[in-house]
């Protein structure tokens, strides 16, 4: 079939089989000229694996330190008459490549919420890893199944304590829009915690633990986004922030637990703004990163994120030096991006920005361009006008 993008809202419900090969080359290309002999991981499981931040961390671990990886990933498979989603494709990719280099790479198709899976991917580690020396956890989902109660709960992108207008792009139309966002109830917050929160990450490595799966010195994270002025009242001081308060709660409490088990340690990585379908979903936050990438861009220090993990696993996690903490013991990756100057430009585009002057004032057609690059569009050298089987 020819396989074109078809956009629903802000996610695309096609992906190209041959791009997504191609964005996941780029990443390995890049991990590959960057890399240095340091030692690393070389047991890794990531938890929510397929797309962004942990596609990367996958990509790192296996080509930056030669590591076996093993992913747990919720994607859908292709047929005769449909492809598959992005992360599918980028997995089966991923995967081939590294098999390629004589690594261990498999993921497992399940509902990372589960017990089935936990008890899956203890069972798989058990049969063909050595005992895992980093687990990633990079789960973003709209809802989660309570593995013991069996009550399902979705979160909420809301503010707390009062209604925020913003403005806002409408990535559809193009259109930017004042939105007006009403405030969370408790149990809106309570949802949000249940599913966004820490308490699972917490549940997979209770299961590891109990498992005697993880190695000696074992290395946990999970990944977020604080942002700053512009986007706090949707983000951080919204249900997504309680949400990261409780990461932050889950972090120190897994923390005590490796370091009296395993001597290992667990932090959250705060990462920058980037285009990701998690992100795509979120007011507001298309358009402060279509003017964050213009002044990033036009400062010569914009990242992506393979850029983002490779800095956070050879500059931080494995360098041997002191990590770059914040006061709650969070590691910091975002710093570019908070800088008073650049924060004073975006905040100056937002101003600025309208209907009109949207791809002039800001760098929306780079936001569309790394959107459309998610689902494996765009990407030179791949015949987009070409039948290509669906099935891999």
């Amino acid at each position: 079939m020819i396989i074109q993008p078809k956009i629903r809202g802000f996610i695309c419900t096609t992906a190209h089989p041959t791009g997504c090969a191609a964005n996941v080359q780029e990443q390995i290309d890049y991990v590959q000229a960057h890399k240095a002999d340091i030692d690393g991981p070389k047991n890794v499981l990531v938890i929510g694996c397929s797309n962004g931040y942990g596609l990367a961390s996958r990509i790192t671990s296996a080509f930056g330190f030669g590591a076996n990886t093993l992913g747990v990933m919720f994607e859908k498979e292709p047929s005769e008459r449909r492809p598959a989603s992005a992360g599918w494709y980028n997995t089966f990719a991923l995967e081939k490549a590294a098999q390629q280099q004589g690594l261990f790479a498999k993921a497992l198709n399940m509902d990372a919420f589960s017990n089935e899976a936990k008890t899956a991917v203890i069972e798989e580690i058990k049969a063909n890893m050595g005992k895992i020396d980093l687990v990633v956890y990079s789960l973003g989902a709209p809802r989660r199944k309570d593995p013991v109660s069996g009550e399902v709960y979705s979160s909420t992108l809301k503010p707390i304590g009062q209604q925020v207008t913003r403005k806002n792009l409408n990535t559809d139309t193009k259109v930017v829009s004042d939105i007006t966002l009403e405030p969370a109830s408790d149990e809106e917050i309570f949802n949000t915690v249940k599913v966004m929160g820490g308490e699972d990450w917490e549940l997979w490595i209770e299961a590891l633990l109990a498992a005697d799966v993880l190695a000696d010195g074992a290395k946990t994270t999970a990944y977020t986004y604080i942002g700053k002025d512009l986007t706090w009242p949707i983000y951080g001081g919204a249900t997504i922030g309680k949400a990261k308060e409780d990461l932050d709660r889950a972090s120190t409490a897994i923390g005590t637990r490796l370091a009296n088990s395993v001597n290992g340690q667990s932090h959250v990585s705060v990462l920058k703004a980037l285009v990701t379908q998690s992100s795509s979903a979120i007011p507001v936050m298309p358009l402060y990163i279509s003017a964050l990438y213009k002044v990033m861009k036009e400062e010569g220090t914009h990242e992506g994120c393979i850029e983002q993990i490779f800095g956070l696993m050879y500059h931080q996690l494995y360098s041997g030096q002191a990590l770059n903490l914040d006061d709650t013991g969070r590691i910091r990756m975002e710093d570019n991006e908070l800088k008073d100057s650049v924060q004073q430009r975006v905040a100056e585009l937002w101003a600025q920005v309208n209907t009109e002057n949207l791809t002039e004032v800001t760098d929306f057609n780079g936001y569309q361009a790394e959107f459309f690059r998610l689902f494996g569009f765009g990407f030179e050298g791949v015949d987009y006008a070409a039948e290509v089987d669906p099935i891999v």
